[in-house]
This record gives C-alpha cells, structure tokens and sequence, in this order.
C-alpha cells in the first residue's frame, strides 16, 4: 500500500527549533532538557520536543498560515521557555555549533529510537552535535510535495548560506562557515537526494529500504528535503540555526514563497547534475555568502555568481508571492544578512576582537532578540 499524504493547503507552516541549553556561568553544553520538560508548565509543554542529546531542548510552533502566526507562536513558547531555563539558572542558545563543547562528554536521551541510531553510528554519532532550524510547508498531496523537493533541491544551499552559524568546533576554526553541514553528510541517507519519479516512486523508495532493515519509516532519512506524509508538508531540513530571531522568520518567509512558486510555476524536470549540486553545496559550508554558485537549471542566472547575488536574485523572483502570502515584510529583512554577513561571520568577528569562545556565545545570546 503506498503512504497516505495528510493533505495541506495555503502553505501552511511548521517551524521546529533546536535550543542548545546551557549554564549561564560558563557558558557550558550542560545535559538538563528532559528536566526542563518536566517541569514545563501545561501550556508550554506540548511545543516542546527531546533531541538525541540531552542539551538540546526542541520549540516547535503549531500550524500557522503565515509567517506573522509563526511570529507571534515563537514569541510566546520562546519567552516562556527562556523563563523556565533562567529560573533554572540556564540560559538557550540559537547557534548550530556550541563553539567549545566536545561530542564525548554529552549524555544521550533515553529513547529507543534514539538509542538504535547512536549505537549504529558509533564515534559518527558521539561527534553529532548540532542544531539546525526545520521548517514544514504544507501541499494538498503527494505528488506535488515530490515535484517540489525535487524543484526546491538547487536552491536549498541559498538557505544555508543565509543561515550559517557553525564555524567552531570543540575550540578550533573548522575555516567553514556551516561545519554542521559536513558532520551531518557523514549520517548514513543524509544530505543531497536523487530525484523522485512520483509520490509512488517515492514510497517505493521507503518501503524497499525497510523491507532490507536499513530504515524504519521516513524518518530515517535525514535529507535536505523531505516529503512528511504525516503531517502533509515537505520539511525543508538543510538550514543552520540563524541566531537572531528576525532571521529566523525572514527565512522562514522565504522558504514558504519558494515553495508556492515552485507548486504554482515549477515544470516537472528530470534529475540535475549531481556534481553541481555537490559542488554548489560546499562552496555555501565553506564560503557562505562569499560562495560560487552554478543554477543547474539555469532559472537564476546562465553563469556562476557568488551567492550573495544569488539570493538576491531568489528574493527579487520571490517578492511577488511573499507578498501575496502577506511575508514581504520578513522576507525584506533578508537583506541585513546578505549585506552585512550571518552569524557565522559575526562569530568570527567577535573571536578575532575577544579571543575567547565564552564571549562568542555571551554576545551572540545577547543579539537573539535584535
């Protein structure tokens, strides 16, 4: 039987965020999530989510039919959260990479899903260590949830480049800007994906891989894209965590309008070259907005530019429909970032001012809300 698609119209939206929880003396990874959801009041707790790891505490938003309730959703669970872990003498940290943290010396969640994979992945998952934002759109069904993953795929390092925050890693400059992004290709059916025929083609994929043992669901597919039949959307998975809160949603804007587009104006295409889309995706981890991008499909542009033009091309081809989806304003904002750098670059600004990781975590906390 192939997987029923909950159908979802308007573009709906979903945003997950992963919190790293630390102490606010130093600044420490420190393993306190399943406390803080313990003791969340009623209100607050079903927006909340455990990770793998124990210093990760998720804050997912409801269904919103805009970006404004995506807005006003996080406002309230984020400054509820924030209240529960400063009561607890904590404090949450928006970034993809903790600066100083080693993988070893954090304590695994006890789940049994998350307990299979740790031990399937070994010293791969210990070093795993990340955070990233996921944001779900919802389509009325499967097929068209596939021609977008499949349309979307070329723009997805755009995303990343707009949301590098990983440069660091256990006290060293990975000289990357989205280190993140090269721990998580190491997962097993992650990152890049080839191209899907149909919604068919699709389920055909997870069933055979499950039938062999070396999935359980869809779940299991950590892709930079993926259709989630569950809740009716394509999860778009390949962002860092931007660290301000207006990047958060400018982003957000912009992935809702590329995936209306893409619905509303995409021509089903075959697969694109595998070597451009592994080629433009490092040049975002490695270079961020400074980066070489190639269009496979030629939408954006004939020839190579650097990525700080092509979002603002994304954005300019976009501006129609984050109008029409009421997101013009979140999606101008973008344009702080493209001209004045992410946080990664701001990362490194503060540690080549300070030498010192705790002040990079100290003044980028401050700056969540600016």
């Amino acid at each position: 039987m192939v997987m029923d698609f909950a159908s979802n119209s308007s573009y709906t939206l979903g945003v997950e965020i992963e919190f790293q929880i630390l102490d606010r003396a130093e600044f420490r990874l420190v393993p306190f999530g399943p406390m803080l959801f313990e003791q969340a009041p009623n209100i607050l707790r079903p927006r909340l989510s455990l990770e793998f790891i124990k210093s990760i505490l998720e804050i997912r938003t409801g269904i919103c039919t805009n970006v404004r309730d995506v807005e006003n959703d996080l406002l309230q669970t984020i400054a509820l959260a924030e209240e529960l872990a400063e009561a607890n003498d904590f404090l949450l940290y928006a970034a993809s990479l903790h600066p100083f943290a080693r993988g070893v010396d954090q304590e695994l969640t006890e789940n049994n899903r998350y307990e299979r994979i740790m031990e399937e992945l070994q010293i791969v998952g210990r070093r795993f260590i990340s955070q990233g934002l996921h944001v779900h759109v919802g389509l009325p069904d499967g097929d068209s949830a596939i021609k977008v993953c499949n349309l979307i795929q070329p723009f997805l390092p755009i995303f990343l480049v707009l949301s590098c925050s990983s440069p660091f890693y256990q006290s060293i400059d990975t000289g990357l800007m989205s280190y993140r992004t090269k721990l998580f290709e190491v997962l097993p059916l992650a990152g890049i994906y080839e191209h899907f025929r149909d919604w068919a083609h699709f389920d055909e994929v997870i069933q055979e891989l499950a039938s062999h043992g070396i999935i359980e669901g869809f779940r299991d597919l950590w892709l930079d894209a993926r259709p989630n039949p569950e809740l009716g959307t394509l999860e778009i998975r390949i962002c860092d965590l931007p660290v301000r809160f207006t990047e958060i949603l400018a982003l957000v804007a912009m992935i809702q309008s590329c995936v209306a587009w893409l619905a509303e104006e995409g021509e089903a295409a075959g697969p694109m070259s595998s070597f451009l889309l592994k080629a433009n995706k490092w040049q975002a981890a490695r270079h961020g907005l400074e980066g070489r991008f190639i269009d496979p499909a030629g939408i954006l542009g004939a020839h190579a530019m650097q990525y700080r033009l092509a979002a603002m091309v994304l954005k300019r081809k976009l501006k129609a429909y984050a109008a029409r989806l009421g997101s013009d304003r979140y999606l101008n904002q973008l344009d702080t970032v493209i001209s004045g750098g992410t946080g990664a670059d701001r990362m490194r600004h503060i540690y080549r001012r300070s030498g010192d990781f705790a002040a990079v975590v100290r003044d980028i906390h401050e700056d969540f809300w600016q």
